[in-house]
């Protein structure tokens, strides 16, 4: 879908330059940093790992896990969200590889084996979530692990929660996903699957009120 993938990735290039301004997304605050990055250590294997972050954003995740000695290769649709993964990588001193490519169906020069696919707030923009996480397991290793940061966001009003130029049908999780749905989509391709809540302020920099979890799901 072409015309779907430009307007996401028009949406989010214009967010760019501003996107590091939402606590959880720029990771600024040391204390919210910290409570992410105590988060990530409990999901990740332990280090090196090889994770590909998909919707890297501007890669302040990534930047946690190499900090935390894994190997992240980030990818987004978004190529002005890629050139602020970059830059924040590059000035931390890591050589990770962030690139411009569809998260949903990871371009091959990324990688094809994993231990870890990490994700946070993606699944809710793609057009077939169900057929991304089939893909994204297939670039597991034996025993490599899916972590899925989602949520379903109770402030968007009825009409109000379709960002992109795009007919509602085409995403079909528009607006976030309840965990128990997630989950029916991830048991039949998965041997394990766990849902941990989300809803510690410290993550997001205040308090929230709707549907936030980590789903860890074990190939």
């Amino acid at each position: 879908m072409p015309e779907t993938s430009a307007s996401i990735a028009s949406f989010w290039n214009a967010f760019a330059a501003s996107f590091d301004e939402e606590a959880d997304h720029g990771l600024r605050d040391p204390h919210v940093k910290a409570a992410w990055a105590e988060r990530l250590r409990s999901w990740m294997p332990a280090s090196p790992a090889d994770v590909l972050d998909l919707g890297c954003g501007t890669g302040s995740l990534s930047l946690v896990l190499a900090e935390q000695g894994h190997r992240p290769v980030g990818v987004d649709l978004a190529p002005l969200m890629v050139e602020q993964a970059r830059r924040k990588l590059t000035a931390a001193g890591f050589d990770a590889t962030m690139m411009v490519g569809d998260a949903s169906d990871p371009p091959a020069r990324a990688g094809t084996a994993f231990d870890v696919i990490l994700s946070r707030h993606l699944l809710w923009t793609l057009p077939d979530p169900q057929e991304a996480l089939r893909r994204w397991i297939g670039l597991l290793r034996p025993g490599g692990r899916l972590v899925l940061v989602e949520g379903r966001w109770a402030t968007a009003e009825p009409g109000e929660d379709r960002p992109y130029e795009v007919e509602p049908e085409s995403m079909p999780w528009m607006g976030g996903v309840e965990a128990e749905r997630l989950l029916a989509a991830l048991r039949p391709l998965v041997e394990t699957a766990r849902v941990e809540p989300l809803h510690d302020p410290a993550l997001w920099g205040r308090a929230v009120q709707d549907e936030r979890y980590a789903v860890v799901a074990f190939a």
